[in-house]
């Protein structure tokens, strides 16, 4: 059986490239068995639309067992998407790394930057929910991912480090994609 593993990047210029080898070393790690896809999203900015659009067309294509994974703004932008279009692939896992969530500092907190507070309820129900942080991340602080958890109670939590590109090594998410698919 084969596994396809959606990979969304984060937001910002040069940031499919820069999370290019978070996508490979997940590849790298999950090895024969997993397809990793790396749709492009919108750099420039978090549109809906055209976000939505994206990853309606990543989603077409990928079979189940079906794996998310989100890094940063692609994180975010997932559980957005959940919250707004129902996917009817079965979801055996999300993976969110470094999400930013909204209003959780000043920094993250603007306009349309958003979820329900019920976000919990628009995730696939059977789909195992994981959040990755890393303590010296200078991008998405640390507590944001305890804001995740507490959103989202089902979700276990895993501090990694690295930074905000969690040092390119994704094998502890390989693992947990392993473990749960």
């Amino acid at each position: 059986m084969s596994v396809d593993v959606v990979f969304l990047h984060g937001a910002g210029p040069g940031a499919f490239d820069a999370d290019a080898r978070l996508a490979d070393s997940l590849a790298g790690e999950l090895g024969a068995g997993y397809t990793v896809h790396r749709p492009r999203f919108p750099e420039d900015d978090l549109d809906d639309l055209r976000w939505f659009d994206a990853l309606t067309a990543a989603l077409a294509t990928a079979r189940a067992p079906l794996v998310l994974v989100g890094h940063s703004a692609g994180g975010y932008m997932l559980l957005r998407y959940l919250a707004n279009r129902p996917v009817t692939t079965p979801v055996a896992a999300m993976c969110l790394i470094a999400a930013p969530f909204p209003g959780g500092d000043a920094e993250w907190t603007f306009d349309d930057f958003e979820l329900p507070a019920d976000i919990d309820r628009h995730l696939p129900v059977d789909a195992a929910v994981r959040l990755y942080a890393s303590e010296d991340d200078a991008i998405v602080p640390f507590a944001h991912r305890d804001l995740y958890a507490a959103a989202i109670p089902r979700a276990r939590v895993r501090t990694v480090t690295g930074g905000h590109q969690i040092g390119d090594d994704l094998r502890i998410v390989a693992a947990d994609i392993r473990a749960l698919t």
